[in-house]
């Protein structure tokens, strides 16, 4: 897959070929958009084109609310390597700035939808608007479309029972611990990618080695004690618990991802790694001494082996009915 970031880098492939193209944040790349880029993959594949995803870096809300972002489901990296395993050709991602907020709706899809992308199919989610003031809709595209000679198709929204499938809902879901939900909505569990890095071996003085995992997120998803599954060090998931938050206990001000891998104790500074959230064990807490935490961090583990162990019997036993 071809990121661009700019549209003078566009591949000429997609000048020759035409395009058939979606806009969005794709935070999260939940079941409602992997619909949407089926939708863009197989209409790029019957007529011979490229299919291309656009987005923005920052995305729009970050922009608008930049001293207090929304929580982002997925850093950059993570959407680009789920952009390229579901087969999306070109992840075009101009950044958002004031002068990409003025920019009018018409001149928004001739300057780049059409000269610049080459669109000959736009696919677009059913509450999708762009450009200033949120002046473009689909009757807009509709319109242009006739004009400047592009297709445009809108796809409904995805409902499972009465709930919508959203980034927001699943934010909701994280928020709460929901974490059921979350996979539900997201049609797997909730991760969080990131390095190993090195911290204050806090978690080794107490008996619990942690991986230390750069979040790289200004707001997190997130928080609590999870039991989690981890990707990443070789072949298979290793199970875990894992702690989002400050360290509260320690005085701590800066959100961390600290996972206690079971059964394991290998050297892993530098691993890029996958963290899985299963189940939410416990919201985070203070406690006034640090023997009551390392009591409770035993508790949690096998809480967290046992909530484990009974997910991976009813995902064979689901795998065998689909069978």
């Amino acid at each position: 897959m071809h990121l661009v970031r700019h549209l003078a880098d566009m591949p000429s492939e997609a000048h020759s070929k035409g395009a058939v193209v979606t806009i969005g944040s794709f935070d999260g790349l939940h079941l409602g958009h992997q619909e949407l880029l089926g939708r863009v993959l197989e209409k790029a594949r019957a007529n011979g084109q490229l299919s291309v995803v656009m987005s923005f870096e920052p995305t729009p809300r970050e922009f608008f609310a930049a001293g207090r972002p929304p929580a982002r489901l997925m850093r950059f990296r993570e959407k680009f390597e789920a952009l390229e395993a579901a087969g999306v050709d070109i992840f075009y991602c101009p950044r958002f700035s004031a002068a990409m907020r003025e920019i009018p709706a018409v001149d928004f899809v001739r300057r780049i939808l059409v000269h610049g992308l080459n669109a000959r199919s736009l696919v677009i989610g059913d509450d999708f608007r762009f450009a200033r003031k949120r002046e473009g809709d689909y009757a807009v595209l509709q319109y242009l479309g006739r004009v400047l000679d592009f297709e445009v198709a809108q796809v409904p929204g995805l409902f499972l029972g009465e709930q919508r499938v959203s980034s927001t809902a699943i934010r909701q879901a994280c928020a709460a611990g929901d974490m059921a939900l979350a996979t539900k909505l997201l049609g797997r569990p909730y991760k969080m990618s990131g390095k190993v890095v090195r911290g204050e071996r806090v978690g080794r003085t107490l008996g619990f080695p942690t991986a230390n995992v750069d979040l790289r997120r200004r707001q997190c998803a997130l928080s609590g004690v999870f039991a989690v599954r981890v990707h990443g060090l070789g072949s298979g998931a290793r199970d875990g618990v894992a702690s989002v938050g400050s360290r509260p206990t320690f005085n701590g001000s800066k959100p961390l991802l600290e996972v206690f891998l079971f059964d394991f104790d290998d050297d892993i500074y530098g691993e890029y790694i996958s963290v899985e959230f299963i189940a939410q064990l416990r919201e985070q807490e203070k406690y006034a001494q640090v023997a009551e935490l390392v009591a409770q961090m035993r508790i949690d583990a096998d809480n967290a082996r046992s909530i484990l162990s009974a997910d991976r019997v009813l995902t064979e036993q689901e795998r065998t009915l689909d069978s």
